[in-house]
């Protein structure tokens, strides 16, 4: 009788039809982590494909694009309360990056992005229904574990490390938030909604969330996301564009990301 490590890929079967049949979240993604460029745009209500370029079902982390699906669960936790509410203090223990040392309520935790904020309300509302939350959102591949070995899932999960999220992940998430579909209260929806930046491309009103961050342990690959809806003549439609390449900007690569993509929608979705 051969022995059965003489036959890994029977092992490998086994182990795909076991997570399969458990249900385990299974990496979407059809390309190698390298240079990825995809930007997706569907009809809000109906999920239509009105654009697609590039490679879109490949899952990379959300960096702070987070900050969506994270306000919903503030809000609907009791953490958060209005635009303006709850204001926080900055204290040296959140070493941030000196811009951030300021007083942030969650308008300018959206707008400027501040990464203590975040980490904040997710201290609050405990590891558990942390990752009750995202499972029932079934956000991307739902794993809020962090980095190996190092206990950080409550700080930097969303960052460069366990969760990721592909761009058709994105507009999915998107569009049940615009249809009140997401689990959660009516008040968490629209909050969520009211405190994301507002931008102007052409004739569209724009909102959304850029990401940034620097991939894996070298860091020479940097990441760029842009994602939310856009409204024109009651039309409606959500988008996400993804950057992940190793050319430098002058700009954060989400806020190039976003700039790019301001300007070309108008001659992508007329």
């Amino acid at each position: 009788m051969r022995r059965i490590e003489t036959h890994p890929f029977i092992i490998a079967a086994v182990l795909f039809l076991l997570a399969w049949f458990l249900g385990f979240p299974m990496r979407a993604q059809s390309a190698p982590l390298g240079d990825v460029a995809c930007t997706l745009i569907e009809d809000a209500a109906s999920g239509a494909t009105l654009y697609q370029n590039g490679v879109c079902d490949q899952r990379v982390s959300p960096a702070s694009t987070f900050k969506v699906p994270l306000a919903l669960i503030g809000y609907d936790s009791g953490i958060l309360s209005d635009e303006h509410t709850p204001s926080w203090d900055y204290k040296p223990e959140f070493n941030a990056v000196k811009r951030d040392h300021k007083t942030v309520d969650p308008i300018i935790w959206e707008r400027d992005s501040v990464v203590w904020y975040s980490r904040e309300i997710v201290r609050r509302l405990g590891a558990k229904s942390f990752a009750g939350y995202i499972s029932k959102f079934g956000y991307g591949n739902m794993d809020v574990s962090g980095d190996a070995g190092k206990d950080n899932g409550l700080t930097q999960s969303w960052i460069n490390s366990s969760l990721e999220i592909s761009p058709v992940e994105q507009t999915a998430f998107l569009r049940r938030l615009l249809a009140d579909k997401m689990p959660v209260s009516a008040k968490a929806h629209e909050m969520t909604r009211a405190i994301l930046p507002s931008f102007k491309a052409g004739d569209w009103t724009v909102q959304g969330k850029t990401g940034s961050t620097r991939l894996g342990k070298d860091g020479k690959r940097s990441l760029g996301w842009f994602v939310g809806w856009a409204e024109k003549d009651g039309r409606r439609i959500v988008f996400a564009r993804l950057v992940v390449d190793t050319k430098r900007t002058e700009m954060p690569k989400g806020l190039a990301t976003r700039a790019a993509f301001l300007k070309d929608l108008p001659q992508l979705v007329k």
